[in-house]
């Protein structure tokens, strides 16, 4: 009887155990109330008080379990809470199987089929299941709840691709188209050209920069002869060893190019 009372008590007052509230307790209509089981519907709660008690949902003892349930609906109107139509038709129809069950029945071979409970262990055991797969498909990984998207950005593929050293023989060939062109505006006429090579090195940079690249041809007037030509040339050599040019080929037997160093 002790552990009846204690399933059923709803609250621990300086230790006193509570089965209904007081008389002459006043809740007011807007006061904090607070719900510790939630159900989804009258066969949730017909469900969850046959497993509380370890009942066999197949012979559910009528009497108690519509007691209990009639019990958990005072209680929710007792708390000002709003009761679905379908609670109260749950309620109705376990007072008619209650009512049926005290009634004499005729003795038939078929006892399954004059139960008044069968129907309603049907439900019960059709909703259990329903429910038993839902709860294991909400256990199931959930993306964004277990799993996460990851995202990263992709890596740049753009790569800098270094430009070949430039091989004297190189500069040699440059040199060479360069006297070929030289040959074609060669005029005859003698006068004394005086060329230095010093004041050639400060012509070839002041017709470079550090930022754009000058074309090795370019760098020679062919209306100066060979000789001009050659005193250019050495006076690329010099910048060179002394580092204060770099000559660039993007590809062999392609154009060279020259940068002043920075």
């Amino acid at each position: 009887m002790d552990s009846e009372v204690e399933a059923e008590a709803f609250a621990k007052v300086r230790g006193e155990t509570l089965v209904k509230l007081p008389d002459d307790l006043y809740i007011p209509p807007d006061a904090l109330e607070i719900i510790l089981e939630a159900f989804e519907g009258p066969l949730d709660l017909l469900l969850y008080l046959i497993k509380r008690q370890n009942l066999d949902i197949l012979d559910i003892p009528i009497a108690d379990i519509t007691r209990q349930y009639i019990e958990y609906i005072k209680l929710m109107k007792s708390m000002r809470l709003e009761l679905a139509a379908e609670y109260l038709v749950m309620a109705a129809t376990l007072a008619e199987i209650k009512s049926r069950l005290l009634l004499p029945c005729p003795t038939m071979d078929d006892e399954e089929d004059l139960d008044p409970r069968a129907d309603l262990i049907r439900r019960l055991q059709e909703y259990e299941r329903f429910k038993q797969v839902a709860q294991n498909l909400d256990e199931l990984p959930r993306l964004e709840r277990e799993h996460y998207v990851a995202s990263a950005a992709a890596p740049s593929l753009q790569q800098e691709r270094p430009l070949p050293e430039v091989a004297l023989k190189e500069l040699l060939m440059a040199l060479k188209d360069v006297m070929k062109r030289v040959e074609l505006n060669e005029s005859h006429h003698i006068q004394k050209e005086g060329l230095s090579i010093r004041e050639r090195m400060t012509e070839v940079l002041s017709k470079i920069n550090q930022h754009n690249y000058t074309e090795f041809s370019q760098l020679f007037s062919y209306k100066e002869g060979k000789l001009g030509v050659v005193v250019t040339f050495i006076a690329v050599l010099e910048l060179l060893r002394q580092s204060m040019i770099e000559l660039v080929q993007t590809e062999p037997n392609q154009p060279i190019h020259i940068k002043a160093v920075s």
